[in-house]
């Protein structure tokens, strides 16, 4: 029995495919998948779909760039969906968000943060959120955008952003106030100074990686 042989094709020939990065975890997108599609990403390593609106096959990142290098495919117990652990070289989501799950849905039970918002994100999730939408700032370079009249400005004058609100943080830790907001600052104009180097914060996350080792 051949590979795919083992994969349980629904009527119309597909078999969804969930997709993680295999790095943190994340849970990037979902997507289907043809028997072509399966076969062509078990071949070449690199992740290829079927797209349901276009009734086309599909390699991520022919268009956008951001690929994903397939390291691992999974066959679940029923043999009716398969999970890609990917490493992705940009975001997965074609609104520039690093995944298609940013958006929360609230309930009675789920989703309520104690603040009251509606919404419960933790530090990691909102850096990649926010570094998401700072590089679709920096594509679209959009007029009257603050993050965009940042990166136009150049390295010097983002970098000296990053030092002022640094200095920031430390006073407000000084007089215990603000810190939390002063912080936020510090976070926001650091992640516009990594996308204007070029530096994405799967890097930054390798790198705090291996020395928490």
């Amino acid at each position: 029995m051949g590979v795919t042989e083992r994969v349980r094709f629904d009527e119309r020939g597909l078999v969804p495919v969930v997709v993680q990065d295999a790095e943190d975890g994340a849970v990037l997108m979902m997507a289907y998948a043809n028997r072509e599609a399966l076969e062509r990403t078990l071949a070449t390593g690199e992740a290829h779909y079927y797209s349901r609106s276009r009734e086309e096959l599909w390699r991520k990142g022919e268009t956008s760039g951001n690929t994903q290098r397939v390291l691992e495919v999974r066959l679940d117990c029923d043999g009716d969906a398969l999970l890609y652990l990917v490493e992705p070289r940009g975001p997965a989501c074609h609104t520039g968000e690093r995944t298609c799950f940013f958006a929360t849905l609230a309930g009675e039970g789920v989703g309520i943060s104690p603040a009251g918002t509606g919404e419960s994100v933790g530090i990691g999730a909102m850096i990649e959120r926010l570094a998401g939408t700072i590089a679709a700032r920096h594509r679209q370079m959009p007029e009257g955008s603050y993050t965009a009249s940042l990166i136009s400005q150049g390295t010097g004058h983002v970098a000296q952003k990053v030092g002022e609100e640094a200095v920031e943080v430390v006073v407000a830790a000084l007089r215990d106030e603000r810190v939390a907001e002063e912080a936020a600052d510090l976070l926001y104009h650091l992640l516009v100074l990594l996308e204007e180097r070029g530096v994405g914060t799967e890097e930054v996350a390798r790198v705090l990686r291996d020395r928490h080792r």
